[in-house]
């Protein structure tokens, strides 16, 4: 969600031009203005100042708490933020009032409106009770920092000053926006390598909207505008189905263990994209005899995976006894349904071909609206069938047409 209004318009930004002339360079802010080749960045913080704009080096000791959980992530579904699933990440962070540490948030676009969401416990910037629905609280929980870097260019993503707040926080939230600006600006930069290890560090990461979608091994890029279910359903191969890695066996973004072979696809139900998430999961089947998608790569089709999302919906994972296990999150005063979709194909694609709608019958759907049924993402499954947690039905797509047409949302 992008969080706007008058929280964010409170609260200090950082202009790069400024701050560097003020801090770190000899020459005037103006020519600096004038250099074309300056990465582009803006940088914003809530609470304790540990960076100043421009400058790597810490200006004080950084905050140190120990992780507490083996790689977790947290994926959201878009729409209003789920409060409970930040402090999730804050006390898997290892975050307490006795340890401090930093939660930080970078995206492409958008303002610095998460950092006193995060940091507050109420609209009154109160950082000594529990937040009120809303807030996250995270001072009162420990959180010394709250940061925003908008990064928007791949000099930038490559900037020594951004990696430096990035790989030394305690917390990383990728904010909605546009995942093909996050595909084609930070992928293959040092970012994406700094990302990558705090993911191997245990560091809590996670995103919402476009920044839950660029999470799994396979990504709709969106690089030429979205796709509808029905423009997926209607053509596999039409413009519109931008994926990265392209191919699929190429290098992956995040490259997230917990998500290989999936995609993630948030807004499930307010944008009706079962249709979608059918035909990208689809896609990576590979093509053998008539069966399958021509470009696909997984030669088991039930190896290919799908996680739809709804909004106003959180799914936190974690690594534990060798799998990868995931429980949903939601706020108290949720209006939705909030709910998860598995999706796995029990058959290839009858027939993927550019111009020609999918036929793909057999794709199997565990939906889970409930916060305490806890999904082996390792071994696509809750457990058993027959869960009170679990709605299983079989989504069938012949040529082109979704069967059953109405989802049981």
């Amino acid at each position: 969600m992008k969080r706007l209004g008058d929280l964010a318009a409170r609260f200090r930004a950082w202009p790069l031009a400024l701050v560097l002339a003020a801090a770190m360079l000899q020459a005037p802010a103006q020519a600096q203005a004038k250099d074309k080749s300056a990465p582009s960045y803006s940088y914003f913080v809530t609470g304790t100042q540990y960076f100043v704009a421009g400058n790597p080096v810490p200006i004080k000791p950084l905050p140190a708490p120990q992780p507490q959980a083996a790689q977790p992530v947290v994926l959201m579904g878009g729409g209003p933020d789920v409060d409970p699933a930040y402090r999730w990440m804050i006390e898997q962070a290892g975050i307490t009032r006795a340890t401090g540490g930093r939660f930080v948030v970078i995206r492409t676009t958008g303002t610095d409106a998460y950092d006193p969401y995060f940091y507050y416990s109420n609209k009154h910037d109160a950082t000594d009770i529990p937040a009120v629905d809303g807030f996250v609280g995270g001072a009162y929980l420990g959180l010394t920092a709250a940061e925003t870097l908008i990064i928007t260019s791949r000099a930038a993503a490559n900037d020594p000053f951004v990696n430096a707040v990035v790989a030394s926080a305690n917390a990383l939230w990728i904010a909605g926006g546009d995942q093909s600006t996050y595909i084609a600006l930070w992928k293959g930069t040092r970012l994406n390598t700094t990302i990558a290890t705090l993911l191997q560090n245990d560091i809590p990461v996670g995103g919402t909207s476009a920044g839950v979608n660029v999470l799994g091994q396979f990504v709709f890029s969106a690089a030429n505008g979205t796709v509808t279910s029905a423009q997926a359903l209607g053509d596999p191969y039409n413009p519109y189905m931008t994926f990265d890695p392209t191919p699929f066996a190429g290098t992956s973004f995040l490259n997230v263990a917990a998500l290989g072979n999936t995609f993630v696809d948030p807004h499930f139900d307010s944008r009706d994209r079962m249709g979608r998430l059918v035909s990208f999961v689809g896609r990576t089947i590979k093509l053998s005899g008539t069966a399958g998608c021509d470009g696909g790569i997984l030669s088991t089709p039930w190896s290919a995976r799908g996680i739809g999302i709804d909004v106003e919906t959180a799914l936190i994972v974690q690594r534990s006894q060798g799998r990868y296990l995931a429980r949903r999150m939601t706020n108290v005063s949720t209006g939705s349904t909030s709910a998860v979709h598995f999706l796995r194909p029990l058959s290839a694609p009858a027939t993927c071909r550019p111009g020609t709608p999918l036929t793909m019958y057999g794709v199997q759907v565990q939906r889970f609206a409930d916060s305490t049924t806890t999904f082996d993402l390792t071994n696509w499954w809750s457990g058993g069938s027959g869960s009170p947690a679990a709605t299983e039905y079989i989504v069938d797509e012949n040529a082109g047409v979704q069967m059953p047409a109405t989802i049981p949302y």
